[in-house]
């Protein structure tokens, strides 16, 4: 296995509002460090770092508009809140934030929590990006989905999903060590945006918040590396990825395509699918480093 090239953790880049308003919002609140409890120690990690005001990025927005983004300008990494500042003014996104807001208001639990819904945006910024991984739908169990397709806070059951993936990295990699643990954030951070088309569900209500914004903002995403970028592998497991990345140019792009990993359809032809492998053949190819699946 050639693994040698691993990529340093990327600094993660990020923005915090400096100041703080009562609005129709006021449940969010702005984060500067997630904490993580794994086997009874805390690890705090820095997501955000105040460089620039993102506020700027919305001038002659209103105010209305701008406390429903509130989550945004507080949580989203700043290279991807520039990126989508577009889309996130469009009345199809604010609809769905009043939908979001309507949802707390009726104490409605929502899975990932808030702070960490554009958890995806902080570890592995737009310029950063070599790999992505597209998902459906967030977990909708306590204590599992945390902003990252697939992956799972430690402590948490290893989902078969996940538990397949592995199977496939051993195949590719025979000496991948397989973690006792779902938590990607490493990968994340060496560049593999995980990223699912749906990015909130309501608690053990699969699917619940599908079809209320977040696929225009996801196809937005998207499209952004897919125009902006060279030489990024998408990995497309199943119908709905392979529906959902339908219009990667392939001439620009590494597109790889298998059935899902769930335990339903992995057995035909998953884990033989080598796209971990294929991945890193094609980033080296390309001049740009690899991925070290192993660091986790």
């Amino acid at each position: 296995m050639s693994m040698s090239n691993k990529r340093s953790r990327d600094k993660e880049v990020g923005e915090t509002s400096n100041k703080r308003q009562t609005t129709l919002t006021s449940m969010f609140k702005p984060v500067t460090a997630t904490k993580a409890t794994t086997g009874g120690e805390t690890h705090v990690e820095s997501l955000q770092v105040a460089t620039k005001d993102p506020r700027r990025l919305f001038k002659g927005v209103n105010e209305e508009t701008l406390s429903l983004l509130e989550l945004e300008l507080n949580t989203m990494n700043y290279e991807w809140l520039k990126a989508l500042a577009p889309e996130l003014v469009k009345p199809s996104f604010l609809k769905l934030k009043k939908f979001l807001k309507a949802e707390r208001d009726a104490k409605k639990t929502i899975f990932p929590p808030l702070e960490q819904i554009y958890s995806w945006s902080n570890y592995t910024p737009a310029s950063k990006v070599e790999v992505v991984i597209l998902g459906q739908d967030p977990y909708h169990d306590n204590n599992q989905a945390h902003g990252l397709c697939f992956s799972v806070v430690k402590g948490v059951r290893t989902p078969p999903s996940l538990v397949n993936m592995y199977k496939a990295l051993k195949i590719d990699y025979p000496d991948f060590v397989t973690p006792n643990h779902g938590y990607l954030e490493n990968w994340a951070k060496q560049g593999v945006l995980m990223l699912n088309t749906s990015l909130s569900v309501e608690a053990h209500k699969a699917g619940s918040h599908a079809k209320q914004g977040w696929e225009e903002l996801t196809d937005a995403i998207i499209k952004y590396i897919n125009e902006r970028k060279c030489n990024v592998v998408f990995m497309l497991w199943g119908a709905h990825a392979q529906k959902k990345g339908s219009t990667i140019n392939q001439k620009k792009h590494l597109v790889l395509k298998s059935v899902h990993p769930s335990p339903l359809s992995a057995h035909r032809g998953f884990f033989e699918c080598g796209h971990f492998k294929k991945a890193n053949e094609y980033l080296k190819e390309h001049g740009n480093k690899t991925i070290d699946w192993n660091n986790l």
